[in-house]
């Protein structure tokens, strides 16, 4: 018996509804765990910090992207992380105007500090589930994200 199009979308809110709650946990213990490190330093820029450390080198408009925030905030945020010298900013060598944000030495040094944390919270929270559940949720939710571009 095929599945009603009303109870495919309750079920699809209510996944995206409990991933909003997994992420607002994570983050509320992230945030803790940073806190005990450098009160001074926030989750946001945290954020940007690990995302760099995948994609070193990246525009604002990428990282904005990625990190779902508007460009007036990322810049705010960059600002932040480079008066701390933890970024840089690079002039693109083909474009002059856009600007390429590079981790430092010390921005590095603090990704490594508090990556470990977050892994280990977000081991904690697949604790009893395998690896094979975990890849199928999220190939399922990289699906949903397409269906909405």
């Amino acid at each position: 018996m095929p599945v009603k199009q009303n109870n495919i979308s309750e079920i699809a809110l209510e996944l995206g509804l409990a991933m909003g709650e997994m992420k607002s946990r994570l983050r509320q213990k992230i945030q803790a765990k940073i806190n005990e490190y450098d009160p001074d330093l926030s989750f946001e820029l945290i954020e940007i910090l690990g995302l760099l450390r995948r994609n070193n080198g990246i525009n604002q408009q990428e990282i904005s992207s990625k990190v779902s925030k508007d460009k007036s905030s990322i810049t705010y945020l960059i600002n932040s992380l480079v008066k701390r010298e933890l970024v840089e900013r690079v002039e693109n060598t083909t474009d002059r105007r856009n600007k390429q944000i590079f981790l430092t030495v010390k921005g590095n040094e603090i990704v490594e500090t508090v990556y470990p944390w977050a892994l280990e919270l977000y081991k904690k929270a697949a604790d009893d589930l395998n690896e094979n559940d975990i890849n199928n949720a999220l190939l399922l939710v990289k699906k949903m994200t397409a269906n909405l571009e």
